[in-house]
């Protein structure tokens, strides 16, 4: 069940670990492609902008929750890249233990929040009730969530992308049967879409912890594998923590975003929602290539393989390029008609206002692509503090952006945001890696010369036992 991505050509080794986490991606998109078309259609525009208004919220908890479980593999990938299975698996304890630590402890905080934030946040009096059913049900789900992903991201360390792939396409079916169930049949309202996908990421779970016990003996953990250290605990919070900051940077710009688009009230925040379910399922395979670059750097990196690295990123972001040219574009032709599939009949003003903000991001979909490739490489070799520095510079950006843009040029301000930070993002990120691309350079020339001689010296002492 396990893949060594330190052998074999670098493209199409990533290309062809990429494509489930494509595919992934794409499942997990569903999740809230489920949720949006049941609300919309069923239960109305305002319970869609009451679900969408908690995006930036979502994002501030459950995107923490994201960045520190995906760092936490990170370790796990570069002891398999080693070839250390010991190492593997004291790294999944240490893991696992500060997962179910932080699951417990932002549980403890997400929910008693929940409503003030909402209120900061000037949600629209017709949606924040229904927004706040939504949101801490969600909340009441973390643990679900952070294992899952945690689960999946040490699968995808070990070189497996394609059973989380499977794992998740189980996941989103149930969703969409259990969505459909829990409002069109029980007649329950928001909170029927949250409850759907707990229940289906708990499922996940499952089949996740099923697939270790059955099918990767290397993840077998013994009772000496859970007497973890400070020092291996500390190695995973260096890397996990900037990741897991990293997103809520980003998510506080996104809380400000919404902040500024709530001003503009329930039929801009419905059309923003449903223009971002088109807006994430076309950014899945940028993200995709983003999360197998930072496996494949994390192992090549503990198997001293840096050539790999520095060809694995060019070929990368060539691909990544082409990919967010071509999205962009069916963006632009084809939105209109992505957006009606959860926006009902007379509601033209709001398709043409999602259309808009398609336009606006698929036009610099390539900054974004590029971010994606060069932060997870970055942080695949352990480098946290640039991408997190990123972030600042993307939530600064995002905060400016959407207050000053927002107050004189509307929804299209708002708009305007987010690629904007994609971009400001992209420069420190950009600066980081070119500098690093030299040092794995020259540390390949010095690795290069030790085995040259490494192998005079046998050729020496093979030479002078010769009769």
């Amino acid at each position: 069940m396990t893949k060594n991505l330190t052998t074999g050509p670098p493209a199409k080794i990533i290309l062809l670990f990429t494509l489930p986490l494509l595919i992934g991606n794409v499942f997990q998109q569903m999740y809230g492609f489920a949720d949006a078309f049941v609300v919309g259609r069923i239960l109305g525009i305002d319970a869609l902008a009451a679900v969408g208004s908690t995006g930036g919220i979502a994002f501030l908890l459950l995107g923490f929750a994201w960045g520190l479980t995906a760092g936490f593999a990170i370790p796990t990938a570069q002891a398999f890249g080693a070839g250390d299975p010991a190492a593997v698996r004291r790294a999944v304890a240490a893991g696992t233990l500060l997962t179910g630590g932080f699951a417990v402890l932002l549980t403890a905080v997400a929910v008693p929040v929940a409503r003030p934030l909402l209120e900061l946040m000037r949600t629209p009096p017709e949606i924040i009730d229904d927004a706040y059913l939504f949101i801490v049900v969600s909340f009441w789900g973390i643990a679900a969530t952070m294992f899952f992903n945690f689960l999946s991201s040490t699968i995808r360390a070990l070189g497996d992308s394609r059973t989380p792939l499977v794992f998740l396409a189980i996941s989103c079916v149930l969703n969409v049967v259990l969505v459909i169930a829990f409002i069109a049949g029980l007649g329950m309202g928001v909170d029927g879409a949250a409850l759907a996908t707990i229940t289906s990421q708990l499922v996940s779970v499952l089949l996740c912890l099923w697939l270790v016990q059955k099918k990767m003996p290397t993840l077998h953990l013994s009772r000496e594998d859970w007497r973890v250290t400070r020092a291996e605990l500390a190695t995973q919070l260096r890397i996990g923590l900037p990741m897991a900051f990293q997103s809520s940077i980003i998510a506080i710009g996104t809380i400000v975003l919404q902040y500024a688009l709530n001003g503009l009230g329930a039929e801009s925040v419905g059309a923003y929602t449903a223009a971002q379910k088109v807006d994430g399922l076309a950014m899945a395979p940028l993200a995709s290539f983003g999360l197998a670059m930072a496996t494949f750097t994390a192992q090549n990196y503990g198997a001293r393989a840096y050539g790999r690295i520095r060809t694995g990123v060019f070929q990368t972001c060539l691909m990544s390029v082409g990919f967010a040219l071509a999205i962009g574009l069916v963006n632009v032709l084809f939105g209109r008609h992505l957006i009606r599939l959860f926006v009902g009949p007379g509601e033209e003003h709001v398709v043409e206002l999602a259309q808009t903000f398609l336009v606006v991001n698929g036009s610099l979909y390539v900054a974004l692509g590029l971010l994606f490739v060069l932060r997870n490489t970055l942080q695949g070799m352990g480098r946290s503090l640039v991408p997190t520095v990123a972030g600042v510079m993307e939530l600064v950006t995002r905060v400016v952006a959407a207050l000053v843009l927002a107050s004189h040029v509307g929804f299209v301000g708002v708009c305007l945001a987010a690629p904007l930070a994609w971009v400001a993002a992209l420069v420190p990120v950009w600066v980081s890696y070119h500098r690093r691309r030299r040092w794995l350079a020259e540390e390949e020339t010095l690795l290069a010369q030790e085995r040259e001689s490494a192998q005079a010296l046998l050729d020496d002492a093979g030479s002078g036992h010769r009769p």
